[in-house]
């Protein structure tokens, strides 16, 4: 990265003050990537454990698998999802608050005795499966905002304060020379006023 600058102290000042906002604000920077690496994890493990919830729940109704085909599909649907936000470490994240399921009404002595069980199971498989696709979403979010914040800090602390230093380093050392030449052109004037002031007398 190449910074413009000034071999002057206005440009000093300008380049300590970016500096020293960039050091500054790297710690939290950085807490901000943990926080969002540990998130990231939580989803991670959370749509996996609910996934094997979900082939549980199936494993465990394969062998009246034969009854599912009495089984009218479309005796329940999902109505809607409430879905609603939270923040973490300043990413907008959905948090599942219900899931309305829409029931067709069928007659308890006309249908299988197991059907409101049937529905029970179907529902909770459905509310799992939403729980597991908002947790999804909820870590490719995080993720996104983890990458781009690890980004961040490799920016800081990689490119941009190398590349402050570098130049603070840079006018510093303009200046003292400029200041050295400068006492060193006084010296010389002054001695050379000397000699003038001894040779008249």
């Amino acid at each position: 990265m190449t910074i413009k600058f000034q071999y002057n102290k206005t440009s000093l000042q300008s380049l300590n003050k970016q500096l020293d906002m960039r050091v500054k604000a790297l710690p939290t920077i950085k807490n901000k990537e943990a926080a969002l690496r540990l998130e990231v994890k939580h989803a991670k493990d959370k749509t996996i454990e609910l996934k094997e919830k979900i082939n549980i729940k199936i494993e465990a109704n394969v062998e009246s698998s034969g009854m599912w085909n009495e089984f009218a599909p479309n005796l329940v649907a999902i109505n809607s999802v409430e879905i609603n936000t939270k923040k973490i470490a300043g990413v907008k994240i959905p948090i599942l608050e219900k899931v309305i399921f829409k029931e067709e009404e069928f007659s308890l002595f006309e249908q299988p005795k197991w059907f409101p069980k049937g529905l029970s199971i179907i529902k909770e498989l459905a509310e799992l499966e939403v729980q597991r696709k908002i947790f999804k979403r909820k870590m490719v979010l995080l993720d996104y905002a983890r990458r781009k914040t690890t980004q961040k800090v490799n920016l800081y602390e990689k490119v941009q304060i190398p590349s402050y230093q570098e130049a603070i380093l840079k006018i510093n050392r303009f200046l003292e020379d400029e200041e050295n030449l400068s006492k060193s052109a006084q010296k010389i004037v002054k001695k050379r006023q000397q000699q003038k002031l001894e040779e008249k007398i």
